[in-house]
């Protein structure tokens, strides 16, 4: 596997760089003879696109895919390569000009520039850029018309930003929507109110602030996944760390177990209607790398925008002497509610690569 791409039995690869002409994704393995919901893939990009509201970029793009190969004359899936191009319309490299040799704390720059010297593209991050998560959200919006198809729904919300906390979903019986592009992703509208207030708070400073997602997916059978190296918590975690800012995922109750016991952190089993299930869902719907039954739910942890007004230290490279850096550009000053659909796209590709591959 290269490091732009994931899967097995489904294999996506996301190309592109934040400032070049354009992104994309190529997904190998869809199913042939499907007609794809259009209005549907638009409408689940819809919101991740930026320059929408005010707790996001500025910078504003169409987020058109434009489908170059895959499709028959009747246009259904072929069996070929799906290729979708993504044109970058509204850049402003001239922000990052003075970036390559002075890198900005918090970012892939310096660890970048150790890897690929100076040749590394720095406008906008690069092939380290959210931007990139575009064509991620439209793989991952094929792949929930075929996980629907088999009862399978993802949904997910804003768990935390900053401080703010949202309500919990039950996690035994979640009934989440998927939201349109032009609602807050929370369960609690006046929790919503109190974390855009946050948001606006940092950014009013030059500052920004991280949060949390939780994701939950019903309709999951028994039996997906496996031991050890091939357990779902890990399949799926391996994807979820592809999405830029991402540093921790739980599944269940996960952190809450490291000062529990087992006697409240286990889940009860239960007969229902012939059914057999758990009283309680604190380990998500997974045991032993395995799929139970039971919806599954894990929360996804977001460090703050690196990219902020305030003043840093850092170095210019050339010379190793310690400068000042402010940061020229458009940022979001929190990266949590557009990347909601991000982790329900991701979601949806590691599921259906397992499905298809009967794992």
């Amino acid at each position: 596997m290269s490091d732009n791409s994931i899967g097995e039995k489904l294999k996506v690869t996301v190309f592109g760089q934040s400032h070049a002409p354009g992104i994309g994704a190529v997904i190998e393995g869809y199913p042939s003879g499907r007609q794809i919901d259009w209005d549907q893939v638009s409408a689940f990009m819809a919101r991740r696109a930026p320059g929408q509201n005010a707790w996001s970029t500025t910078r504003k793009e169409a987020d058109a895919p434009q489908i170059l190969s895959g499709l028959n004359e009747k246009g259904e899936t072929c069996g070929a390569p799906i290729c979708a191009l993504i044109e970058n319309q509204n850049t402003r490299s001239k922000d990052y000009s003075s970036l390559l040799h002075t890198p900005r704390p918090g970012h892939a720059d310096y660890a970048a520039y150790l890897k690929y010297g100076e040749s590394w593209d720095v406008r906008g991050g690069g092939q380290f850029s959210g931007r990139l998560t575009a064509p991620i959200c439209f793989a991952g919006a094929l792949c929930m018309q075929l996980l629907k198809e088999k009862g399978i729904e993802i949904s997910a919300h804003i768990a935390r930003i900053g401080s703010i906390q949202d309500d919990r979903p039950d996690c035994l019986d979640p009934a989440m929507p998927l939201y349109p592009a032009d609602r807050f992703p929370v369960i609690n509208p006046e929790k919503g109110e109190a974390m855009k207030a946050e948001i606006e708070a940092a950014r009013q400073k030059g500052d920004s602030v991280g949060g949390a997602i939780r994701c939950v997916v019903t309709g999951v059978p028994g039996g997906l996944g496996g031991p050890m190296f091939g357990g779902l918590e890990g399949r799926l975690s391996l994807g979820l760390f592809g999405i830029p800012a991402v540093k921790a995922v739980e599944f269940g109750d996960g952190l809450a177990a490291a000062s529990g016991h087992g006697s409240e952190f286990n889940d009860s089993f239960c007969a229902e209607d012939g059914k057999i299930g758990t009283r309680t869902n604190h380990q998500g719907g997974i045991q032993g790398g395995i799929s139970n039954g039971m919806p599954l739910h894990f929360t996804v942890y977001f460090k703050p925008t690196p990219s902020i007004a305030c003043a840093q230290r850092s170095v210019y490279l050339p010379t190793g002497e310690e400068k000042e850096l402010i940061i020229q550009g458009r940022h979001d000053p929190c990266v949590v509610p557009r990347a909601v659909p991000v982790v329900e796209a991701m979601a949806a590709m590691i599921l259906t690569d397992m499905i298809l591959q009967g794992a």
